[in-house]
């Protein structure tokens, strides 16, 4: 495969889809998957078919894949196509579990992504997120476009959800808990998290729910058309963003506001308080630098200075 070639039209991902469940690579696609989240499933789902697709077209089956094949991949992916290195990571994350996977149950000797060098991410999240002005334009435009859009805008940005976490709030899920009111969500990864509501969030809610006392807050709202709310929300606010973005924004002002930063990576979920700081867009400006504050801090004894 040289690099610059592309797929050929014909190689699609439905000629290529992973269900042929006599194929043993595919029988080891769906038992690695098993233990994962609905969400997270489906995104190592995709990343599978990519890579089962890429093998069909170099004409050797996946598990007789080696080295070679993976760094072609690798090459085809960033040079080719463009892809972000995070993607990159990403999808060779799930092509290297569904190996691990192969090679535990003895399927294959050994993982051809086992010694792959991977993509350096940068420190900085190329996510694009919004100033404290244009979150709180944003939010003005969603008031005005009913409360359904304003109700969103407002969980997204003021408690930094995921969409995903956002379209899973159900209205009898919420309720007081030590004079806060909250709701359990799903987090990646399947962990289950408690995430309390300020007053504008629940002001929000209370409009978007006109009434009703159960069902899911957004009603029948999905996650592409969710997406594409906001998409179109932002469009009519002069500027672009997704529900990402927003997720960004949302750590970013709160660490401008002068939330600590482990308290930022708790409520965002983060194992690493690092992903909270790739975050983080405000981490570099030179007015939070700690010199200032530590000069107020130490301070200086005036009874010496002068001194031999």
């Amino acid at each position: 495969m040289l690099v610059g070639e592309v797929l050929p039209a014909s190689l699609t991902r439905a000629a290529l889809a992973l269900t042929d469940d006599t194929d043993p690579w595919v029988q080891v696609v769906h038992l690695f998957l098993v233990g994962y989240a609905a969400n997270t499933r489906a995104g190592y789902e995709r990343d599978l078919a990519d890579w089962a697709d890429w093998c069909a077209h170099l004409g050797v089956a996946p598990l007789d894949a080696h080295r070679a094949h993976v760094d072609l991949w690798v090459r085809h992916l960033t040079e080719d196509l463009g892809r972000e290195r995070s993607t990159v990571n990403r999808k060779l994350s799930a092509v290297a579990g569904a190996y691990r996977y192969a090679v535990a149950d003895d399927v294959v000797d050994n993982s051809p992504v086992e010694h792959i060098r991977r993509p350096r991410v940068d420190d900085e999240s190329q996510t694009t997120g919004l100033s404290r002005e244009q979150a709180a334009h944003l939010r003005a435009i969603a008031k005005v476009d009913g409360p359904r859009s304003r109700a969103l805008i407002d969980v997204l940005v003021l408690n930094g959800l995921r969409i995903s976490e956002a379209l899973s709030i159900r209205i009898e899920e919420i309720r007081d808990e030590g004079g806060h009111q909250v709701a359990t969500i799903t987090r990646k990864g399947g962990k289950k998290r408690l995430v309390p509501f300020g007053p504008a969030v629940l002001a929000s809610f209370a409009a978007c729910a006109k009434g009703r006392t159960e069902g899911p807050m957004f009603g029948d709202l999905d996650r592409h058309n969710a997406y594409t709310l906001v998409l179109r929300l932002a469009r009519r606010a002069g500027f672009r963003v997704t529900p990402h973005g927003l997720r960004h924004t949302w750590v970013t002002l709160s660490r401008k506001a002068g939330i600590p930063l482990e308290d930022v990576q708790d409520a965002a979920g983060h194992a690493d308080p690092r992903t909270t700081r790739r975050y983080d867009r405000a981490r570099h400006q030179l007015d939070s630098h700690p010199t200032y504050r530590l000069s107020a801090f130490i301070g200086e004894d005036s009874s010496v200075i002068g001194e031999p």
